[in-house]
């Protein structure tokens, strides 16, 4: 099984496979065979067109996780300019879970937080596998601060499992790092560009998310907990994880109709991680033109909406 290929894909993963065998017949024996291999590019295509065409939400949400999605680092180095990070709570420790500096977007000065995943073992390690304890959060929250006192517009890029539950993080406080982070940004006198370019878990996603625009990637994630772990509280087993991922409705589509996202950025065929240099271009455009209509608002206007907006989230039946 190729671990590039998610399980769903093993029928891509063997055309790819037949296609990456002709390349190295025909170069080891100057053979001609490039018909046959754009025969089979395009069936490839044409079977991942059809395969990508009805993806159930457990799937996307496979594919928000995927080992080879670009993360915010990799995104920073194809779209942001003078990229300078920035480190430190000033009050415990440097959480490199998440990543925060100045940097800027066609000459425009911004600060950009999010999450940060690890490529390997001793990376994941360091970054905690993307989950922030408190220090990366009051982190966040002291650039935050810093970017409307310099009146810096703020990105933030969300992709986490959540907050870490460990009991280091809860004695150090994690729930109120994460409240106060929801407090400070619903006041904030800034404009917030929020986007969700993996999973988004929890509360762990929610306390770099309250912004003026809420953008995502169409193969990502948005929820209050994982399928896993919804279906390991509803029904007691990590197994009906796939029906609840339907039952969450955690997907790009869903959130859109249900007003809880304003953009889908959509993704390459085959996810952001097939061909990450569009993905960012792609990216970049949707963050360009709504910082841009975000830019020319009133600031008094800007904040009083996007408290309503926190108000009216939610939908009900009587």
């Amino acid at each position: 099984m190729d671990l590039n290929f998610l399980e769903f894909e093993q029928p891509v993963a063997d055309l790819e496979a037949k296609i990456e065998e002709l390349r190295r017949v025909g170069h080891d024996n100057e053979i001609n065979i490039q018909e046959e291999i754009d025969r089979l590019e395009t069936k490839s295509r044409t079977l991942t067109e059809s395969l990508f065409a009805s993806l159930t939400s457990w799937q996307i949400s496979q594919l928000s996780r995927h080992p080879q999605r670009p993360y915010l680092l990799d995104y920073i180095r194809r779209i942001f300019e003078d990229f300078q990070e920035l480190h430190g709570d000033r009050t415990f420790a440097d959480d490199r879970a998440i990543v925060g500096g100045v940097a800027r977007i066609e000459g425009q000065p911004v600060m950009i937080i999010g999450h940060q995943k690890g490529r390997d073992t001793k990376e994941k390690i360091q970054r905690n596998f993307g989950m922030p304890r408190p220090e990366g959060y009051r982190k966040a929250l002291r650039l935050m601060e810093m970017a409307e006192r310099f009146h810096l517009p703020i990105l933030t890029f969300i992709d986490t499992p959540g907050a870490y539950p460990g009991v280091g993080a809860e004695e150090r406080g994690q729930s109120e790092a994460i409240a106060r982070n929801l407090l400070v940004m619903s006041r904030l006198r800034t404009p917030i560009i929020c986007t969700v370019v993996g999973e988004g878990g929890s509360g762990g996603a929610l306390a770099i998310g309250v912004g003026d625009r809420v953008l995502m990637l169409q193969y990502s994630t948005y929820s209050v907990i994982s399928p896993e772990g919804c279906a390991s509280i509803l029904w007691k087993s990590a197994d009906k994880a796939q029906l609840a991922a339907e039952a969450m409705a955690i997907t790009s589509g869903k959130l859109k109709d249900q007003g809880l996202i304003d953009e889908i950025l959509p993704e390459p065929l085959g996810g952001a991680h097939r061909d990450p240099a569009a993905m960012a271009m792609t990216l970049k455009r949707g963050l360009v033109a709504n910082l841009g209509a975000l830019m020319e608002r009133d600031l008094d206007s800007l904040v009083a909406d996007r408290y309503q907006r926190i108000k009216a989230y939610g939908r009900f039946k009587e």
